[in-house]
This record gives C-alpha cells, structure tokens and sequence, in this order.
C-alpha cells in the first residue's frame, strides 16, 4: 500500500496527489494568452487608433513647449517670466505643463519630426488601451469591451497632436482603473497622491481626475435605493482609507515648482481666462452636426436605452461620472476624449449581450498570423518626415521659415498667434506680438486687441498702439488683404499661403 493510501486510510480523507509542473503547459497557456482572440482584438484597436492617427503635428503649442524643455534641460531652473515677446516681456508666467513637455523635447531631439510623432502616437495608443482594457475588466466580455472602444476611437481624435493633455488623460484611465480595483477587492489606492503629484506638475486635467475620485468616495457616504440607481455606505475602515488618501492628494498638489500658484491655475483659466475659453475653438460648446457629436449623442443614447431594457442596477458613483463626463463635453468640445473615457465602460457593460469568448475554440496560431500582418503594415507606413511636414505646411509659414530665420526685423513684428509658437522654435531672433499661451495675454489685454485687429474692427488703432512696423499673416486673412490694400504697407515677401508686411515710413 502506498503512503498515500495509508494516510487515507488513517485520516479518513483523501490526500491531493503533488501537482508537477508540466512545461508545455505552460508554454500552451502562454501562447494562447499572447496570441489569444482578446489580445487580436487589442491589436485590432491599435491599428484603428493608428488609421486614425493624424499625420501631421500642427499643434501650435507644441512649439513653444520645445523651447521651454530645451530651457529647462540646458540651465536647470524653470521657467517664471515671459520671455518669448514683446508684449508682455518679462512678465510673470507659470508653465504648468513643464513635465509633459520632456518627452515631446527628448523625441525631437532623438527623432525630429518623426520623434514628435511617436510620442503622440504611444501616448494615445496608450490611453484608448487602457479604456478597452478598463471596459473588459467593468463588463467581463471582451468584445463588448472591443466594440465600446472602437466608438471611443473616433471622439477621441479630437485630441489626436503632439498634445500635453493627452498625458492628463493617461492619469485619468490609470485613476479608473485603480478605482475599479478598489470595488473589486484590490486596494492599490495609495498609487493616487504619488499619481497627483505627476498629474499636476503635467497638466490642469488634474482637477478631474480630483472631481472623480471625489465623487466615488462621496457616493459612499450614503446607503439606499432609487429606482434602478443603489448605493452602499464604505464601511469605517474604507471610508478612513479613502478619506485618508483623498487628503494625502490634495497635499501632493502643492509638491510642485509654482507652489499654490500651480494649483490654482485651472481656476484662473476658468474664472479669469474669459476670451481663451470664450474665442479658442476647442473651448466652444459640441456641435451635435458634425460626425464627433452625433457619435457622442449616439453612445449616451445607447447606454441609457440599454440600460432600460435590460433593468441593470447603476450603481451611484457611475451615474456620477457619466453626468459630469457628460456635461463637460456638452460644454467644451475639447472633453470628447473625456465622453470616451467615460461613457465606454458603462457601453461596454451594457452590450454584454454579445456572446462571450470562447477559449476552447480560440486559434492563437491564425491569431498571430493577423497579428504580424497587422504590426508589418503599421510598421511599413510609418510617416517619413517628408510626409510629416508636407502635412504641416499648411499650418504655419514653413515655406517663409528660410527667409525669416535670416530675417532681422528693424522693429516690432505683428503675427499671427496660431503662429507665435512656431517663430518662437524656429526664429529666435524675432520676438512675437501674440502665440497660443493665451493666458499671459489675455490677462493683460493684449489677446483682446489682436482678436480687435484679426476681425478688422480697429486693426489700425491696435497696429499703431503696439508702433508695429512689420505685419506677418496668412495671405487669405482678412488682414492680410487690408494692408495689401493700404497705402502705408507694403510687402516684402510672400508665398502661397504667407505675406509679410514692413509699415511704409515712420513708426507712430
């Protein structure tokens, strides 16, 4: 008898054979994890993320963050004090995106055009992952998840640019999954203050991600029924957890370079900022005419009608997000991205009427035979940086870049403010009237007389106040096509798509 069997006899119970290591098992459950139908559908999405990928990086930011990086990386101090024009030289200015501006700087300098490209593209590829991934572990069926994200794609192409706000959005999703751990058991929640403290020296969108871990903790603050809405009250331990870590966030806020000033900036844009928010087009309410809004109408429409016919509970602290995802977008187009985080989850949740995947019938070898065909061509139709900038041409005054950078203007220069960073990059030598750092300008009322002389109500006055010599435009603006038809102007280069102006005699 074996030893096994005489254990059995004398404890009355059996006892569990030793359980041996079977390598090509493992090798097996690998393969088939690796190659499996949900990692081809991640690769899937990828691909659509790429398609819809822009080829071009006309963002008029991302110039002057290259400069501030290049500054920060050669001497070592942050920047406090506008020192890119002449309108308001020297005044105090806080750069609250310093950290995100790195990796842009550190791919230029690696890649050039094509660096700018790649870390735009891993950022976003990064961010609707983590939503697909997110969508799988909140639905439990894959392609749910799959069929959720791939609507997430396309609003979320409003921020598709070499962006510092996509690094915002990285946080949030990384914020949404640490909170559905948390509901399932896991607590990683001291991850968040150490993520707070990343997320504001890197981009405003913090206050978000503040607002949302807000309203899952206060959603636990009571207990009940509504209908089809329920919530559960945290017990004391994690409620004293939560409490705890909400506090040690708010605290990590201020561990930056700027102090409080950092913090309160998202404020400043929001109470203080009245022309940036009210005249900068990513700022303007959605427009339910054009494909991104209907699409954005469509994924609320259908979470909400499945969610009546199915009669699924909602739990509180997701009627939450979605009202809040939901008017932010309403209000400002550029919070699309934010409607994808969102709203793709509880789609995913609602859709899981699809039929759940199937291991058994899985084939991971033709799996990854798409697979590599997908990651080839991708691969294969990487934009050169011909094809990059041949996109950016028509964006910024490229083919007028040659004679500008030997340009030395003899007084001020009026430009374009879509321009402003592009000369602050690329001609040094010129220092601008206005660029997209709105904020410095608006405070002063200086973006309020460019918005004056760009609609042609005062363009004289504005030109004659600031004793502007040289106008630098887009040849098809009607600015442009004033002074081409003044008498006191007269041009003194010009291309396809940009004219520079000199003032004819005296300077006022």
């Amino acid at each position: 008898m074996s030893s096994s069997s005489i254990n059995e006899v004398l404890t009355g119970s059996p006892v569990a054979e030793p359980i041996t290591c079977n390598p090509a098992t493992q090798l097996d459950r690998l393969w088939r994890t690796i190659f499996g139908f949900p990692a081809l559908l991640g690769v899937l999405l990828a691909g659509t993320v790429y398609v819809f990928a822009n080829r071009s990086i006309a963002d008029p930011d991302i110039w002057w963050h290259l400069r501030n990086a290049e500054f920060l990386v050669q001497h070592g101090s942050m920047i406090r004090h506008d020192m890119y024009s002449f309108t308001a030289s020297g005044a105090p200015w806080i750069n609250h995106e310093w950290l995100t501006e790195l990796p842009y700087y550190f791919g230029w300098r690696l890649m050039g055009i094509r660096g700018l490209y790649l870390v735009l593209l891993c950022s976003v590829e990064l961010i609707l992952m983590g939503v697909f991934y997110l969508a799988y572990r909140v639905s439990g069926n894959v392609k749910a998840a799959f069929l959720a994200s791939w609507f997430a794609v396309i609003l979320a192409t409003i921020s598709f640019g070499p962006r510092t706000l996509l690094f915002g959005w990285i946080f949030l999703v990384v914020e949404l999954l640490i909170l559905q751990q948390f509901k399932e058991g896991k607590d990683r929640t001291w991850l968040l203050p150490p993520l707070f403290l990343l997320w504001v020296n890197s981009h405003g969108s913090w206050l978000i991600g503040l607002v949302f871990f807000s309203i899952f903790v206060g959603s636990g603050l009571i207990e009940g029924q509504w209908g089809r809405i329920t919530a559960t009250r945290w017990t004391r331990t994690q409620l004293l957890k939560l409490g705890t870590i909400l506090a040690l966030s708010v605290l990590a806020l201020f561990v930056n370079p700027y102090t409080y000033h950092l913090v309160f900036y998202p404020f400043d844009l929001a109470f203080q900022q009245k022309l940036n928010v009210s005249h900068v087009i990513e700022w303007q309410s959605l427009d339910f005419h054009a494909v991104r809004g209907k699409i954005v109408f469509g994924m609320l429409a259908a979470t909400i009608l499945l969610a009546l016919a199915r009669k699924r509970q909602w739990r509180l602290h997701e009627v939450g997000f979605l009202l809040f995802g939901f008017y932010a977008t309403l209000t400002y187009s550029r919070f699309m991205f934010l409607a994808a985080i969102v709203l793709t989850p509880l789609l995913a949740v609602e859709m899981d009427f699809l039929p759940a995947y199937r291991r058994e019938i899985d084939r991971p070898l033709l799996n990854a035979a798409i697979i590599a065909c997908l990651v080839a061509g991708c691969v294969w139709g990487f934009p050169s940086p011909k094809y990059l900038m041949e996109n950016t041409v028509k964006d910024y005054p490229v083919k007028a870049l040659p004679y500008l950078q030997q340009f030395a203007p003899t007084g001020r220069v009026f430009n374009d403010y879509l321009w402003g960073g592009y000369l602050i990059w690329n001609a040094r030598q010129i220092p601008v009237f206005v660029d997209s750092r709105v904020d410095i300008f608006d405070h002063r009322g200086i973006f309020g007389d460019y918005l004056d002389a760009m609609g042609i109500k005062r363009p004289m006055e504005v030109l004659d106040k600031y004793h502007i010599k040289y106008v630098l435009y887009g040849k098809d603006k009607p600015l442009a096509y004033l002074l081409l038809h003044s008498p006191g102007w007269k041009v003194t280069y010009d291309d396809e798509t940009t004219v520079l102006f000199e003032r004819i005699g005296n300077v006022p």
